[in-house]
């Protein structure tokens, strides 16, 4: 675009401006004012009617540049990524929007067909890198899907005759326009799927087209029950073990894992007599489990010279949940008590307990003491020690954490035993008890059997450090409970409260998020029992002693000008501006957009950025606004337009909890997902701030004790270790004479 032009549309605006300002009324909002191209033509500057209908605008426009044919044409976004506009799009063209005269999509989509079936190998270059960029347009892809194009595309896969950047552009326009949804993935043919396999099966692969390769080969699995089964038949897990060593796409990698895993059918475990594709459940589970994979993610993932970036340490999550999830089958089976092989199980932990590795000669002697020896064992049941595994969850998962520190750790299992059965001031651990509720509550901490979260990156390095992690947690974590059991000095009634000091134990440590099992120990040594109590202490002095009449006038009197010191943070916040995240298909090509409040707090300014900005970003860069006297309300989570369909999926709950929207005139909206919890207080703070409305975020009402409580305290010091009575003081009596005399000498 020429300096001229610009020129031009400055002076444009800025009449428009004056003219807004001087004017009795306002313009009509369905009015927008516009600049069109078309190549090597002067642009036009025009005044859209939104009233009148589209091909009458650009019958409009082609008559300005004589141009015939007006039906051959469209008009798109010159800026961002260049979309077609439809009658249902052109809402969301503002004031000042530069728009491109193009050839309509119909036209472009046939063209594009002919020119990528074309022999001269640069022409269908060319065509292919144009159709990999005008494929994300919905409106392009709807006309191109209907001349049977990804059909062809599909044919120039399978022919095997595309390498290099032609395959990549071929590969990356298929994904994009499957992930329009207007086709099923279900008409994907087997060659077509056999090729793919075959580019992440080769040693020797371009990076971005075995990226590409990896994402449909995800997208196929995510979104069809039948393919998942054609691609677990031709990629392994093992396969693709061998690409995460590779920064470039072991996201990918990981991806198509976690893909293969998530949709693996549930019911595979129970069945005896599988045929081989049935069996990849148990084969997905021990491929997961195996040293292997594990230290190849350790090394050259988590402990890698990249920094990771939010895609990947959601794969991370994604997998630790997967991982888990292995567990929930022995989580809710109960013990049969009528089965000898389980109920040696048991047998076997009180040989171990008591009679020593070598006393073969000790379990007819010591069958009459077998209920002496479960009570010591700090079961419940001590007659019938299997009934205390009937209970699910934990179910058998508890006898399988009890076995493992017997045979794995025994010194320590013999040791936490011991020193509690022979104790005899009822301060003794029940170890069994013990072992079955922290099982329990390990399970509900780690969300065993839930399914992962969209959005959600919480992942722990440390499950990522041993083969076994979760039963070396679980012998950590009864190392902590019979600790915590001795500092406390508790007995059988203590339980539940030495169980929730062990849980907060627990959930603190794991908050620091360890990097290793020996650190893991370390942070948990550094929580004592004393320490939890100190903590506990900090945390409920804001509540102490603050309920005496007196101190709560104080508080409502403090609380009005606390809340407006909220408020203007929270409107500063908003001046400063946030990045979020565009909701799309797929998660790793994130896009982002800026919004910021403008100084005066009468404008909200937002725009497109190709990445995630550091820091600040300046006003100018941002195209698009709302006046805030336009905004008529804000919503949040399901009541959000753009969570309408996607409120049902259990995966999408965190992003549910994390979404708004404004509602502005006429009959309009923007919508946001928060990046994390404290963006998403923040910015529906601000804004309920801006409307005038009661601020009803968890930040504030937290925000709201903690300063009114740091208020209070200031104000309150010269009162320290002063009792504050419930009721003023009486008024004396009067003075029986009031001759009162003053001395000045």
């Amino acid at each position: 675009m020429d300096s001229g032009f610009l020129v031009a549309l400055s002076g444009f605006s800025h009449n428009c401006v004056v003219r807004e300002k001087t004017a009795a009324m306002p313009p009509p909002s369905d009015i927008v004012k516009v600049a069109i191209e078309w190549p090597g033509a002067n642009a036009q500057l025009m005044e859209i009617d939104q009233k009148k209908p589209l091909s009458s605008i650009i019958r409009e426009v082609c008559d300005g540049w004589s141009l015939s044919g007006s039906e051959q044409f469209a008009l798109r976004y010159a800026d961002g990524p260049q979309l077609y506009i439809t009658e249902q799009s052109r809402s969301e063209i503002k004031n000042g929007t530069i728009l491109r005269l193009a050839i309509s999509p119909a036209r472009a989509a046939r063209q594009l067909l002919d020119r990528i079936q074309s022999h001269g190998i640069d022409a269908r270059l060319e065509a292919l890198k144009e159709l990999a960029k005008l494929s994300a347009d919905p409106t392009f892809a709807t006309e191109f899907i209907s001349m049977e194009g990804i059909g062809t595309l599909a044919r120039l896969v399978e022919s095997g005759t595309h390498f290099g950047e032609m395959l990549a552009f071929t590969l990356t326009a298929f994904l994009e326009l499957m992930d329009h949804g207007i086709v099923s993935w279900d008409l994907i043919s087997l060659s077509f799927i056999k090729q793919i396999a075959s580019y992440v099966n080769q040693p020797m692969v371009d990076v971005s087209i075995l990226q590409r390769s990896l994402a449909i080969l995800e997208s196929m699995v995510l979104n069809s029950h039948s393919l998942y089964h054609r691609v677990a038949q031709e990629i392994t897990v093992g396969q693709l073990i061998g690409h995460l060593s590779n920064q470039e796409i072991q996201t990918y990698a990981i991806a198509l894992i976690n893909a293969l895993f998530l949709k693996a059918p549930e019911d595979r475990r129970q069945e005896e007599h599988t045929n081989p594709l049935d069996q990849r459940l148990t084969e997905m589970a021990s491929t997961l489990a195996q040293k292997h994979l594990r230290s190849i993610i350790l090394n050259h993932v988590i402990r890698g010279n990249r920094p990771i970036k939010a895609e990947m340490a959601h794969q991370l999550y994604v997998l630790q949940v997967l991982t888990f999830n292995l567990l929930e089958e022995r989580m809710m089976t109960k013990m049969d008590p009528s089965d000898q092989a389980q109920r040696d199980i048991i047998f076997e932990l009180r040989r171990i307990a008591f009679d020593g590795e070598n006393d073969s000669s000790g379990t007819e002697k010591r069958k009459a003491m077998y209920t002496k020896d479960y009570k010591m064992l700090g079961f419940t049941n001590h007659v019938n020690p299997a009934m205390d595994f009937t209970q699910t969850p934990p179910g058998m998962l508890a006898l399988d954490n009890m076995l493992y520190l017997a045979k794995l750790h025994q010194d320590t299992y013999i040791r936490i035993v011991l020193e509690n059965s022979s104790r005899e001031d009822k301060h003794e651990c029940p170890f069994g008890r013990c072992a079955i509720e922290l099982t329990r509550m390990l399970c509900e901490i780690l969300q065993v059997g839930e399914l992962p979260n969209e959005g959600c990156n919480d992942y722990h390095p440390m499950f990522f450090t041993h083969d076994r992690a979760w039963e070396e947690f679980f012998c950590v974590c009864i190392q902590l409970l019979n600790k915590t059991w001795k500092e406390m000095r508790a007995t059988a009634e203590d339980f539940n409260k030495v169980m929730q000091v062990v849980r907060e134990q627990i959930t603190r440590t794991l908050a620091m998020k360890p990097s290793s099992l020996d650190q893991l120990k370390g942070k948990l040594r550094g929580l004592s029992y004393s320490e939890i109590l100190r903590l506990r202490q900090s945390e409920r002095m804001s509540q102490d002693d603050f309920q005496s009449p007196p101190i709560i006038e104080l508080r409502e009197r403090i609380q009005p000008e606390i809340l407006e010191l909220i408020k203007q943070q929270r409107l500063n916040r908003l001046c400063e501006g946030s990045c979020f995240r565009k909701l799309g298909n797929r998660r790793r090509q994130e896009k982002f957009w800026f919004c910021r409040l403008s100084l005066n707090h009468k404008v909200l300014h937002y725009g497109d950025l190709d990445e995630s900005p550091q820091g600040e970003v300046p006003f100018e860069l941002l195209t698009d606004k709302i006046p805030v006297s336009d905004i008529k309300s804000v919503v949040t989570g399901k009541d959000c337009p753009h969570m309408k369909e996607k409120s049902a999926l259990k995966q999408n709950k965190e992003v549910l909890e994390q979404a708004f929207s404004i509602l502005y005139d006429p009959d309009e909206n923007l919508n946001f997902v928060a990046p994390n919890k404290y963006e998403y207080c923040i910015w529906t703070d601000g804004l309920c701030a801006l409307l005038g409305r009661e601020m009803g975020s968890d930040l504030t009402r937290s925000d709201l004790d903690t300063l009114i409580s740091m208020e209070m305290k200031l104000r309150l010091l010269d009162l320290e270790n002063i009792t504050i009575p419930e009721a003023p003081p009486p008024v004396p009596k009067e003075p029986s004479t009031y001759n009162f005399t003053y001395n000045y000498g």
